[in-house]
């Protein structure tokens, strides 16, 4: 065979080597595989660098988890800035086959949310201002509401200003959801909704059937009263309830029969509350009050025995004491009766009054307007205040009121009304309500001292956004 003249000469080199030859033909395959494995190695190294600075930009599975209370996004928010004028500009990593692109716009997105306001539910909706709103206030007319009593109805009875029916709440790290009929009465479809206590709570109760009435058409609801404490406002497509329990104390009291009872001789049985609550059983949600009863006088009156056994032997105790055990007796009832994977609770803190009386005059100076008279005349919310607001509203019994809702076993949502109503001095009925179901007289509007109510509050008005603020709280839950 004939070979050819690279292989011979080879060859002939090779056979002149001799031991130094073999030598050759010893080392050179050695370091051929040296230098390749080293190539190797070089290679696979640049890979697995390549590998793992792609995967780091381009796979959120391998970034560490982000959030609000995490620190990844923000560092990588502060960090970059930084150094963008020594770098080049970074390019947007190319989703590969398996990070699809979904993956980063997710993680984009969490880069957009790290700024927002916190939930609702996360949020102290309790904590903001009053914002004059002549676009979306009032939530309804007075005269669209029919179910309105007598008392409320301030331009009804002669009222001529309604800037009060303007003003929307503002929590001040947050935005409360716009009310929507429609949506809460879903939420309780096959559900009772039950307000009980005083006339506070009836107040906020004809709120919110004005609320929700406008969403169902006349002939799919209706009125009915079970017995003389009970009012039940049904709504028939949806199977749903909102009512109202009238007990002023919340236990038994000679003032429970809500149109026949004294207005000075008040004597409670702080440890009796089972003939109120038959009546609260079996409710999804429940929303409580007891406060304006309370003020008449410093101390309270006890029956020594009960109303069923015709005693009127009472003793006197200071007002906080009774009140603390009115609301121990209230509170041992709903952590034995209440299931909470049922009904969600609400206890309203206190509605203020702005009638403080010193000396026994009552006089305006609370909100510097010593020329005044009681909430009499008053147009504006209280503004621009330097110092924590006092208007007399007894603190004692919010701090007790607060302690033992926040202790029970079945949660209790504390709805703090007291402070955001406390600068609405403008929104009370004062001389345009009524007495017993009638209007006042000529000459008792001009007694403003004795007859202006500074106690209830207009409708529309205040009360509404009380049930703004049930209604994110009630929305809120799952």
């Amino acid at each position: 065979m004939k070979r050819s003249k690279t292989f011979a000469a080879v060859e002939g080199r090779e056979r002149k080597g001799g031991e130094g030859g073999a030598r050759a033909n010893f080392h050179t395959p050695t370091v051929v595989i040296l230098i390749f494995l080293l190539g190797f190695f070089i290679y696979e190294e640049e890979r697995a660098v390549k590998f793992r600075a792609r995967s780091f930009f381009s796979s959120s599975s391998s970034l560490p988890e982000c959030g609000p209370d995490k620190n990844c996004l923000k560092l990588s928010l502060l960090v970059t800035p930084e150094r963008t004028d020594n770098l080049a500009p970074l390019e947007t990593p190319q989703p590969t086959e398996q990070e699809p692109q979904s993956r980063i716009a997710h993680h984009e997105e969490d880069v957009k949310t790290e700024n927002r306001p916190p939930a609702v539910e996360e949020c102290d909706i309790f904590n903001g201002e009053w914002v004059l709103d002549n676009l979306t206030r009032p939530l309804y007319e007075e005269n669209e509401c029919n179910l309105l009593s007598t008392q409320v109805t301030c331009l009804r009875n002669g009222r001529k200003d309604s800037l009060y029916q303007k003003w929307r709440w503002q929590p001040r790290d947050c935005s409360l959801p716009k009310f929507e009929a429609k949506l809460l009465l879903e939420k309780l479809r096959n559900k009772r909704l039950l307000y009980a206590g005083d006339s506070l709570n009836r107040n906020q109760w004809e709120s919110m059937l004005c609320l929700v009435q406008s969403a169902v058409s006349p002939d799919r609801r209706s009125m009915k009263l079970s017995g003389s404490s009970l009012a039940i406002f049904h709504f028939t497509d949806y199977n749903a309830t909102i009512e109202y329990y009238w007990a002023p104390f919340l236990v038994e009291s000679n003032v429970d029969d809500p149109s026949n009872h004294s207005l000075l001789n008040r004597i409670l049985m702080p440890e009796s509350i089972v003939k109120h609550a038959q009546h609260w059983k079996g409710a999804h949600f429940l929303i409580f009050n007891t406060y304006t009863w309370w003020l008449n006088s410093k101390n309270t009156r006890v029956l020594r025995g009960s109303f069923d056994e015709g005693s009127m032997e009472y003793d006197e105790i200071e007002r906080a004491a009774a009140y603390e055990r009115v609301l121990r007796t209230w509170a041992n009832w709903i952590d034995e009766n209440v299931d909470p994977n049922q009904t969600a609770v609400f206890f309203n803190s206190m509605s203020p009054v702005h009638s403080r009386q010193e000396a026994a005059i009552v006089m305006s100076n609370d909100w510097n307007n010593p020329s005044g008279i009681k909430c009499y005349k008053e147009t504006t919310p209280i503004m621009n205040v330097s110092a924590p607001l006092d208007v007399g509203t007894n603190r004692s019994m919010f701090v007790i009121a607060q302690s033992i809702a926040s202790r029970m076993r079945v949660p209790v949502h504390f709805m703090n009304i007291t402070t955001l109503s406390e600068y609405r001095k403008d929104a009370h009925t004062s001389l345009f309500s009524a007495r017993r179901g009638k209007r006042l007289t000529q000459k008792e509007m001009a007694n403003p001292a004795v007859y202006a109510d500074c106690t209830h509050w207009c409708l529309p008005g205040l009360p509404d956004t009380w049930n703004e603020l049930l209604y994110a709280r009630i929305m809120s839950l799952r």
